[in-house]
């Protein structure tokens, strides 16, 4: 990579960012697997094996959230 070019995210990444996206929008419980992986420009399988559920998606983002929150 060049400097000053960002990175590509990862489908992990672009994942987590499509399923916080959806929760600006609706409360979680409206929030569906095929959706987020459609947002992300992924399968949903590639969502299924990078998170296994919707509550592995769930622990992802809450930790995602808190490791950003402790980072300051």
């Amino acid at each position: 990579m060049r400097s000053g070019e960002a990175a590509m995210p990862t489908a992990r990444e672009s994942l987590l960012d499509a399923a916080q996206a959806a929760l600006h929008h609706l409360p979680w419980s409206g929030v569906r697997m095929v959706d987020v992986a459609a947002a992300a420009g992924l399968s949903r399988q590639t969502l299924y094996n990078e998170f296994g559920s919707k509550d592995g998606l769930a622990r992802a983002l809450l930790r995602r959230e808190a490791d950003a929150y402790l980072q300051g």
